[in-house]
């Protein structure tokens, strides 16, 4: 393949250097051109990605000490100005009644070529466990699928979405003057510029889900992004598309203004259930009004999910984007493990998503292939040959911020089996995690690092509001971990129950279990 020309508009930074030296193995990869694309987007937005971190933090205090969360008045005239909307659905982003999610491996790239899905999410978030292995093995994968060499071709195949790592994370393994960088930039900007050339001449793009964002101003950094990117690598502006995971609390008062910054590269947006629970927990730490039950008990019905779900719908359609729903994408069962059990969940992941196609969502996102052909029977039900239902803009859905954040109207409070549940859950999904493995199977479902941080967020608000005594929290770690070392005396159990000490049992809520775990545990040990 030719290698990209970019274009001179920003002058050539430091090219990042490579932690050890440890170029060679994936010098196809870390190739000196590739490098330097990298390092542009990296010098011209690290400074503005520290920044909303640092606003990030900044609001995320006001809230912990009781500020209020509204829509936000300073952006009103957006939400009121009824003449915007999107950009029209891009080639291979107009049917998405499945979209299947997975890492970044040819195995999983050849499950989703063989399981009749619309899309094929590569997610390097959620289902990878950052190793640089990990990471420069799944930018091979996405290369070999845009060349064809995996699946039948990027023309005929399911359309190719990225996850890249969210904001908040870096890739330690590169570094400039003693600076990691930003994940975000290194998983896009490896993607960009091996695949993007390669993705529109087979008649489609480079799509992208984004994770994680908290609000419009950091869709407006991956807008600006975008632009830059399309500009360095020679591509018409609007090429990338993206849809953004609507997973954090703040994102679901501020969904309007995150369609609006992205609108030229605007795919849609996104529901995360797992995700959406856990930011509650850590943007809310001391409201005991925000208490969760057990996991199992919080259903996509709950009203306060609900909510969310059907102002995301009744946002996307009026400015023309794709709303998507997740009605499998979380801990979802591994088939064939018990037919009586496997027949009983896919009952209940059937009803989620014929639920979610006659809310007006145009596809749901699922993690397993086997999940596939039941959550397309339900959306051809609705959709029959129409490709989406954007017409349906669905003005009949009025939901206020108290909506958003209705928790206490799910029943419940947190038992021990729950408990024991939740810390199983972690500890599981954290060895995994740290010996490279983004996703486990626990009790025939399939959980990642989205069920973790679910996990120990439920674990620390129980020992905070006292809901649940620390002693006997502690006795079931300790059973839990024991059990666990038994049955898998090569595994890392006793990381895992530090991991999970670290990011559930101390006093303050950490922002996320990852960034500590990569560093400690991680980097230098592969």
């Amino acid at each position: 393949m030719a290698t990209p020309a970019l274009s001179g508009r920003v002058d050539a930074p430091r090219t990042p250097s490579v932690l050890g030296g440890r170029t060679t193995p994936y010098d196809d990869v870390l190739t000196p051109a590739a490098l330097a694309f990298v390092a542009r987007l990296d010098a011209a937005f690290a400074d503005r990605r520290s920044a909303l971190l640092a606003e990030r933090r900044h609001r995320a205090a006001l809230l912990a000490r009781g500020g209020a969360l509204d829509f936000v008045p300073a952006t009103s005239a957006v939400r009121a100005d009824r003449s915007w909307r999107v950009a029209p659905p891009a080639p291979g982003l107009t049917d998405r009644r499945t979209e299947l999610t997975g890492p970044p491996d040819r195995a999983t790239a050849a499950e989703a070529a063989a399981s009749g899905t619309r899309v094929w999410t590569a997610d390097f978030t959620d289902a990878t466990a950052p190793t640089w292995h990990n990471v420069m093995e799944g930018h091979r994968t996405l290369r070999a699928v845009s060349e064809g060499r995996v699946g039948p071709g990027p023309a005929a195949g399911p359309t190719l979405v990225v996850r890249p790592r969210g904001w908040h994370l870096t890739e330690r393994h590169l570094v400039v003057d003693g600076r990691p960088v930003p994940a975000s930039l290194v998983d896009l900007g490896l993607h960009l510029f091996h695949c993007a050339r390669l993705q529109t001449a087979a008649g489609r793009g480079p799509y992208f889900s984004l994770p994680q964002v908290e609000n419009h101003l950091e869709a407006r950094l991956w807008n600006d992004v975008f632009v830059l990117a399309q500009d360095l690598l020679g591509l018409e502006r609007g090429t990338i598309r993206a849809t953004v995971t609507v997973e954090t609390v703040t994102a679901a008062f501020e969904m309007e203004e995150i369609l609006y910054e992205l609108r030229e590269h605007a795919a849609g947006l996104a529901v995360d259930h797992a995700g959406y629970l856990s930011s509650v927990v850590r943007t809310f730490p001391h409201r005991r009004d925000l208490l969760l039950p057990d996991r199992a008990k919080i259903t996509a019905t709950a009203p306060f999910l609900r909510a969310r779900a059907e102002l995301l719908v009744r946002t996307c359609h009026r400015r023309g984007a794709h709303a998507i729903g997740g009605a499998a994408v979380r801990a979802v069962p591994v088939l064939g493990h018990d037919r009586q059990a496997d027949e009983a969940a896919l009952a209940r992941i059937r009803l989620d998503a014929e639920r979610e196609a006659e809310a007006g969502f145009d596809g749901t996102r699922v993690a397993c292939p086997g999940l596939v052909p039941v959550c397309r029977t339900a959306f051809d039900a609705v959709l029959g040959d129409r490709p989406h239902q954007l017409e349906r803009t669905r003005e009949d859905v009025h939901v206020t911020a108290a909506d958003l954040l209705a928790v206490h109207r799910t029943s419940g409070r947190p038992t021990e089996q729950g408990v024991r549940a939740a810390l199983g859950t972690a500890l599981r999904c954290l060895d995994g995690w740290l010996r490279g493995d983004g996703r486990v199977v626990h009790q025939g479902r399939l959980e990642d690092a989205g069920s973790a941080e679910l996990a120990r967020c439920q674990l620390w608000q129980w020992l905070h509001h006292g809901t649940v005594p620390r002693a006997r929290v502690l006795r079931l770690l300790d059973e839990e971990s024991s059990a666990l070392a038994a049955g898998d005396p090569g595994s890392r159990w006793a990381d895992a129950r530090d991991v999970l000490v670290r990011a559930a049992l101390q006093d303050e809520l950490p922002a996320s279990f990852t960034t500590d775990a990569y560093t400690r545990y991680l980097l230098g040990r592969e």
